[in-house]
């Protein structure tokens, strides 16, 4: 599965479920929206096993993202939840900080973990490159593709005109003669990051929000509405939680994504949409806005959220990269799509 075609489904209400397998993470990457490390919490394989047990031929996500921390601390269960997946149709991606290619090589649990899902996509940035040399993420891309795994880069940047970016990505093109594609996005104000980064929240502050269509299931399994999960595991506002996924099965999980009246109407028209319709205030950006719509009395019909539905549209995926931050850069994550 090519990056690009990920991305085209990352705005399609419940076609995928992203799942965080660990706050740990060897690296201590100074903009991690996390704030992930060594000796942070990891808790059990049993709701992830238990939630990707639930998947069927005739109900599942087409898209399983894991992520952390770094997922790839848990190998075996990377293959497992892989393997599930690819039984049932539904497609695996991962994405790594790479910590693993600094010894050199790929160690043989990784190795196997990274054959057994459709995508996989290594972080770099300027934060990165501090502790993983780029020289070590591109050999092991390269291997990584002599396995006919689909393979991307993810990195971020300042907005406007950020020397770095502009030659780590013409240097990932003639690395790999423009195959391998490149998601650019803008450095976020969260985790280790909070105090220093610039907000960007005008930016997506009217219109559709796209961080509600697909759930996030949390490294302790907790099943949340958005993706935004180091803010909603602090304030669990009850509307933006949809379960446990020890104990709640995709069927149902799905079921909510499409039928919540405060889903639906912030995917169509905004938090700050759905907080003026209901008399509500503004509650400190988009975000901040959307975890206050739990006291909202009044939100907009059903017929009203049908209609609405009907005139979002489909956001192909160098547009979505572009409104993340890509702006020149958009173009990257079609790269070696027609190959």
């Amino acid at each position: 599965m090519h990056l690009a075609d990920l991305l085209s489904l990352r705005t399609v209400p419940a076609a995928g479920v992203l799942v965080s397998l660990t706050d740990r993470c060897p690296l201590s990457c100074a903009h991690c929206s996390t704030s992930s490390n060594r000796g942070a919490p990891q808790f059990g394989e049993e709701p992830f096993l238990a939630f990707s047990g639930t998947w069927t031929d005739e109900s599942h996500p087409e898209v399983v993202f894991l992520s952390g921390g770094e997922p790839l601390l848990r190998p075996g269960l990377v293959r497992r939840l892989a393997a599930r997946g690819r039984a049932c149709g539904a497609a695996t991606a991962v994405l790594s900080g790479m910590y693993f290619c600094r010894s050199g090589g790929i160690p043989p649990p990784i190795e196997r973990a990274i054959r057994a899902v459709d995508h996989f996509s290594a972080s770099i940035d300027v934060f990165h490159e501090r502790e993983v040399p780029r020289t070590d993420v591109f050999a092991a891309l390269h291997t990584v593709r002599s396995w006919g795994v689909e393979v991307s880069l993810h990195t971020v940047g300042a907005r406007g005109h950020d020397p770095y970016l502009r030659d780590l990505v013409d240097r990932i093109r003639d690395e790999f003669d423009s195959e391998v594609p490149v998601l650019v996005a803008s450095l976020r104000s969260a985790g280790r990051a909070a105090e220093w980064a610039p907000r960007h929240d005008d930016v997506l502050s009217v219109g559709p929000c796209e961080f509600a269509s697909w759930p996030l299931i949390d490294s302790d399994g907790t099943i949340f509405a958005c993706c935004q999960g180091s803010m909603l595991r602090r304030l669990r506002p009850p509307h933006l939680v949809l379960g446990n996924a020890a104990d709640t099965a995709w069927r149902t999980v799905r079921d909510r994504v499409l039928t919540s009246p405060h889903l639906r109407s912030v995917r169509t028209i905004g938090p700050i949409g759905t907080a003026s319709a209901a008399g509500l205030r503004d509650s400190g950006g988009i975000c901040g806005t959307c975890v206050g719509l739990d006291s909202a009395e009044s939100l907009p019909s059903d017929r009203f959220l049908t209609s609405a539905e009907r005139l979002v549209p489909a956001i192909p995926a160098r547009t979505l990269a572009a409104r993340w931050g890509a702006g020149p850069y958009a173009d990257a994550v079609e790269w070696g799509r027609s190959r």
